[in-house]
């Protein structure tokens, strides 16, 4: 027994497998003030038995990050590399700025300690590491209340004792006190980029230990596990621990649960659009899911393994606004689950100051017809329709149109440009063409804007999986144990050079410790994934490429993959180049038993027994009559075309005119052109 839980901007989704194997699902209003309430209040309501498996998709770290609260970190770093994270690299994200301003350090000056200490870029001791020298930094830390720390020497990758020594002297002297090493969060080159790696851990693993050892407590006996951005699940002792590999925890079960159903349904080539409450996530998915190692977040790299997600601020509870120009805006603020779409029933939380109502993303469908204030959430909440209009009223005043519509269609049209940009960003920047894949919606607001999308980007057929304003939650049940390691190990090699004792090298020790570590947490049976960053001489960035999944990291010649990749994602390859192997990567996966979704036989009767309905519904500049379908009533079989929208507990659906929808035989809407 497995119950997922995925914590959103807006609301809690829930969903598990009850005795009977039937797939259960529940949306619970977020409590941003602490998302252990949401989790519990959904767990009680629905007597999850204490025998039940607990999933959880977390966004502390990532608030944290984002708001900037985390803990009050320190770094500890070679002599004359304090002023690293500060320094950065020289790229420049707003081109045509005047005066471009960089993110602020997450460690501030006077809590970033250097040390009398060098390793050589052999990874040989050039100054050895005296231990007394430390303390007038333990005096510092204690004066300063330093919560968390980060110690990140240079070349540490290749010779961790110093940040061990270091470690040690801080242990004996600060029990308690949480401790990075860069060299076991990231052993890898790029001083910038593994120093941010590690500050980021630092900073926000007080915060999301406290909170995972509290949630662990209060679900117990219940077992807690927590979804890594990469997309796989780790105990929550690790993750209170390694907490930034928690940074893209939800969306990544999203991608997971989307790969599940569409390649159920025989779609192995797909994008995903998880459009949630705060955000919309893109992703492309060629037959595996796509992973990076080179994320960001808050403008700082976080180069740990994650799904290679693009994210806009454009969700259902994102705000329309008009600038100073009388331009109109959406997002990336957010009205959140408090207070909420100006349609929401305001929470009973009790305000000094009220906040004003204000225009969203929600609110416009709600003008348009598209939401049906008797059927959200399967009418256990009544959207407030006088609200959104009166917000839109005021909106369309401040944007010097005549009507509520007008304006909510220009909300919608906003909105959707961001996410058709970010589905650019993902498809046609990196050599996809987007008419060759399937798009998949999901979120609660995903399915409400597919259709849209879709034909913006030539999209030939959209698939709406059963579930998919929870579906984040149930990747959360498909996904699998998983550990990644790395070590960065420099080579240049050529086509017919032979590499498997090499290699073998190079993965021995990331091997054995991968098997600890899965046996550790009770996993025996671990399939390894090998993965090799390459690249040409000279080049500054890698590609990441597979190799294979046996007891052998190598299984074919890595230098034409890597070829094939670098033509794919470029449009040229270099073959009579030098390429040098930059870092190696080992994923460490245990088996799991993902739930069977139902497999249901076709009908025979017409999709006209599912309708329940028809309204008056704004498609462009124009209402059209639309027939109303309940998703619940539809069954394997029923066709029936637009304009249309489908009520289901988790999300509305809909259908523009001239687009076609086929139920098949595991009850996914597959809508087209």
């Amino acid at each position: 027994m497995k119950l997922g839980v995925d914590t959103g901007g807006t609301f809690t989704d829930f969903v598990w497998l009850d005795a009977a194997g039937q797939l259960r699902l529940h949306k619970q209003r977020s409590t941003p003030h602490d998302p252990s309430e949401a989790i519990l209040a959904g767990i009680d309501q629905h007597h999850i038995g204490a025998e039940t498996a607990v999933i959880h998709g977390s966004t502390v770290a990532t608030n944290a990050i984002l708001e900037r609260r985390g803990a009050r970190t320190a770094l500890i770093t070679t002599a004359g590399f304090a002023d690293v994270l500060a320094i950065g690299r020289q790229n420049r994200p707003d081109l045509y700025a005047l005066v471009p301003r960089k993110p602020t350090p997450f460690v501030p000056a006077p809590w970033r300690f250097e040390v009398n200490e060098r390793i050589t870029a052999a990874g040989e001791i050039l100054t050895p590491l005296n231990t007394a020298d430390l303390a007038p930094i333990l005096a510092a830390l204690q004066a300063e209340a330093i919560e968390s720390v980060a110690i990140c020497l240079l070349f540490a990758f290749l010779y961790p004792t110093h940040e061990q020594q270091i470690a040690h002297a801080l242990r004996a002297q600060f029990p308690h006190l949480p401790l990075s090493l860069s060299s076991e969060i990231l052993p890898e080159y790029r001083e910038y980029e593994r120093t941010s790696t590690t500050v980021l851990n630092a900073y926000v693993a007080p915060l999301m230990s406290h909170y995972l050892a509290r949630l662990a407590q209060r679900v117990a006996p219940r077992p807690l596990a927590i979804m890594q951005s990469n997309g796989g699940l780790i105990s929550a002792a690790v993750a209170g621990t390694q907490a930034a590999r928690t940074a893209l925890s939800g969306p990544a079960g999203g991608v997971v649960g989307a790969k599940y159903v569409a390649e159920q349904a025989g779609y192995t080539h797909i994008i995903t659009f998880d459009m949630g409450g705060t955000s919309t996530d893109v992703a492309l998915v060629a037959g595996q899911l796509p992973t990076t190692a080179a994320g960001h977040i808050a403008d700082m790299p976080l180069r740990l393994p994650m799904m290679d997600i693009h994210t806009v601020g454009a969700g259902g509870g994102s705000l329309g606004y008009v600038d100073a120009g009388g331009a109109l805006h959406v997002g990336p603020e957010s009205a959140g689950a408090d207070p909420g779409p100006a349609c929401y029933p305001q929470l009973a939380t009790p305000r000094p100051h009220p906040v004003p109502s204000r225009a969203t993303v929600t609110d416009a469908n709600l003008v348009l017809g598209r939401l049906d204030p008797a059927h959200f959430l399967g009418g256990a909440m009544r959207l407030d329709e006088a609200a959104a209009h009166a917000a839109l009223h005021e909106l369309a005043a401040k944007m010097g149109v005549a009507t509520a519509a007008t304006a909510a269609w220009g909300v919608i049209q906003v909105a959707n440009a961001h996410m058709e940009r970010a589905i650019r960003k993902i498809s046609v920047e990196r050599g996809h063409d987007p008419r060759h894949f399937t798009l998949v919606p999901f979120g609660g607001a995903g399915p409400l804007h597919a259709c849209d999308l879709a034909a913006s980007m030539g999209i030939p057929r959209v698939l709406i999986p059963p579930t998919p304003g929870v579906l984040s939650a149930l990747g959360m049940l498909v996904a699998a144990p998983t550990r990644d390691y790395s070590q960065t190990a420099l080579k240049i090699i050529t086509a017919d050079e032979p590499l498997a004792d090499w290699l073998e090298t190079q993965f021995a020790p990331l091997v054995s410790q991968a098997r600890a570590d899965m046996a550790a947490e009770g996993h025996t049976d671990t399939t390894l994934r090998y993965a090799l960053d390459m690249r040409y001489k000279g080049q500054s960035h890698e590609l990441t490429i597979p190799l294979a999944e046996t007891d052998t990291p190598l299984a074919a010649h890595p230098v034409p993959l890597f070829h094939a990749a670098h033509q794919t994602r470029y449009g040229y390859a270099q073959e009579t180049a030098a390429v040098e192997i930059v870092t190696v990567r080992l994923t460490a996966v245990a088996p799991v038993q993902p739930p069977r979704l139902p497999h249901i036989p076709l009908a025979k009767t017409k999709a006209t027994t599912a309708v329940i309905g028809r309204k008056q519904v704004w498609f462009g500049t124009q209402q059209e009559e639309t027939v109303l379908y309940g998703r619940e009533k539809l069954r394997p079989g029923h066709e029936f075309t637009g304009p249309a929208l489908v009520f289901q507990y988790d999300t509305t659906i809909v259908i523009p005119p001239h687009w076609a929808v086929a139920v098949d035989e595991w009850g996914n809407l597959v809508v087209s052109r």
